[in-house]
């Protein structure tokens, strides 16, 4: 009976190529660290800070090595610059989940290595990015999602008024349907504004 042929670990090196040439990088607060394939430049891994010049400069080497297809993880919304910076240079951004790819066996955790890996993997065809909507689509969801949150606080502010009339003995909120109505806002700004005779 042969013998079972001994098991090679996984490497970036041996895996097969189905996409063009891609980056891989590993998203942080203050640096990125960004991996080409090794016969793009001597050194395929490096590091930049996240400043904004800092980002021109890493688009700049992902060109001049020839590179268009990025995989990139992050947490937080610290891609978001870079992404967006990446995708206006002609960049193919493939924003995938760090989670999926977080407890895959025989992969050191480093953001040096976890950079080699995306790029490897992404280059292999492994990783499915997520959806992101067209710049004009994100560009209204943001002004949504910052309209529901003002929407979401006014009730907090709302009792934080009521919670001051309290304590200043004014029950106005118990003698009217709403004090955010016409006749309730012009009684507050006429407060504000220091008037403090009730007929009036």
């Amino acid at each position: 009976m042969a013998k079972k042929g001994k098991k090679h670990k996984p490497t970036p090196e041996n895996m097969p190529m189905i996409h063009p040439p891609a980056a891989g990088i590993d998203g942080g607060a203050e640096e990125h660290w960004v991996c080409v394939p090794t016969d793009r430049d001597a050194q395929p891994v490096q590091t930049l800070r996240a400043f904004t010049c800092d980002l021109h400069r890493l688009a700049d080497w992902l060109k001049a090595c020839g590179i268009t297809p990025v995989a990139m993880a992050s947490t937080g919304v610290y891609w978001m610059p870079l992404v967006q910076l990446l995708e206006a240079r002609g960049f193919a951004v493939a924003l995938v989940q760090a989670r999926h790819v977080k407890h895959v066996p025989g992969r050191p955790t480093t953001d040096r290595f976890d950079g080699r890996w995306r790029q490897k993997w992404h280059t292999s065809g492994l990783l499915a990015p997520s959806w992101r909507p067209p710049e004009d689509v994100c560009q209204l969801r943001s002004l949504l999602r910052h309209r529901d949150h003002l929407i979401r606080r006014t009730v907090t502010h709302m009792q934080h008024r009521h919670k001051a009339l309290e304590h200043m003995h004014l029950h106005l909120h118990h003698g009217m349907r709403a004090l955010t109505g016409g006749t309730g806002m012009r009684i507050l700004r006429a407060l504000v504004a220091g008037e403090r005779d009730p007929r009036t």
